[in-house]
């Protein structure tokens, strides 16, 4: 009996078959996002409870290890966290109260300056760009952060969330030690090893980016700050505290606080001070891309810099500035976990890192 000849060739039955592995993860994904938009007001206390837990985790470990009991040790680290993100909040919300109007003025005059120079035609009013610009701001901020509890002010929902975070970080660092035994009993049989591992994986790298980050944020802020204090520029510890707070949302965070810096630098001091200042922010930029990226994060999933725009624009589009804090250490979860899938489909045998 002669063998049938299949009805499409071999290519296309491949692309084909891509193209329904592709349409099928796409679809679980939007249906994850879907749900995590619709839930978001449980969703963000749990994203922020990890982000917590693994910033925390060798806090927890240390004391665990030293014979303080884990209820203790959890308590301990998350009164410590209170304490330190309170004093850092005090801290930059008070200086940004100081030195908010100065820096804002230091910005109008700035933009006057450049158009001035520059001889721009046909561009509006200083004064109406910065009312549009404040507008603009308050229109994100609203849909950044609004939503989090319907019908609830803005003040109330970030105590809730903040109130909620903490208790859940304090529980998950009580209880890490269970989180293997979990993941064993959630997972299909024959595939608890392998939950695990990408579980270990993605926490891993959660963990690397957030101690990374952290300390990064500290080193840039205290270079900068340093910098701008000897140049002179008005509002310096105002601009060091908003580079620590754009530190969180890779390249662009670190684009926007140093150009706001300069700006400040070339409205109060002039083009020379502008230029020193300049110098200094990527004297510090180069700093952190050739010295502290490569040592601090050796250890974490490295990404290229189109995969963190990419993720930073789709975590504003779902949820706004919190999104955009987000995405990043979701993504490099993602690659932990991917790469786990594909040690396994080599069939090599992983090591596999120490767990919370």
């Amino acid at each position: 009996m002669p063998t049938r000849k299949p009805l499409l060739p071999d290519v296309a039955r491949r692309t084909a078959a891509w193209c329904g592995v592709l349409l099928l993860v796409a679809g679980v994904a939007a249906v994850a996002v879907w749900l995590c938009v619709a839930l978001k007001t449980a969703v963000t206390p749990v994203l922020l409870a990890l982000l917590g837990t693994a910033l925390l985790g060798p806090v927890h470990r240390w004391l665990t290890a030293h014979k303080v009991n884990r209820s203790v040790a959890a308590g301990l680290t998350c009164a410590a966290l209170v304490a330190v993100v309170g004093g850092a909040g005090y801290i930059v919300v008070t200086v940004m109260v100081d030195t908010g109007d100065q820096i804002v003025r230091s910005l109008k005059e700035a933009a006057q300056w450049v158009i001035d120079h520059f001889d721009i035609a046909g561009v509006a009013d200083v004064d109406d760009l910065a009312d549009n610009a404040k507008n603009l701001v308050e229109k994100f901020g609203a849909s950044a952060a609004g939503g989090l509890l319907t019908g609830i002010s803005l003040i109330g929902s970030l105590v809730t969330t903040a109130v909620l975070a903490l208790l859940l970080t304090f529980f998950f660092l009580r209880d890490s030690d269970r989180a293997a035994h979990l993941a064993h009993a959630v997972a299909p049989r024959g595939t608890g090893a392998l939950v695990e591992a990408m579980g270990r994986r993605a926490f891993e790298a959660v963990e690397g980016f957030m101690r990374g980050t952290t300390f990064i944020a500290l080193i840039d802020a205290f270079c900068i700050t340093v910098g701008l204090l000897i140049l002179g520029v008005p509002g310096a510890v105002g601009l060091g505290a908003l580079v620590f707070v754009g530190a969180y949302i890779p390249y662009l965070g670190a684009f926007i606080s140093g150009a706001v810096a300069v700006l400040v630098a070339l409205a109060d001091r002039g083009i020379v001070i502008a230029l020193w200042a300049l110098g200094v922010v990527l004297a510090v930029q180069v700093l952190e891309g050739h010295v502290l990226q490569p040592v601090i994060q050796s250890r974490t999933v490295q990404m290229h810099p189109a995969m963190v725009m990419i993720a930073l624009t789709a975590g504003a589009s779902v949820a706004g500035l919190l999104g955009m804090l987000l995405a990043v250490p979701l993504c490099a979860a993602g690659f932990g976990v991917i790469g786990e899938l594909r040690r396994e489909a080599d069939g090599g045998e992983g090591v596999v890192p120490k767990g919370p």
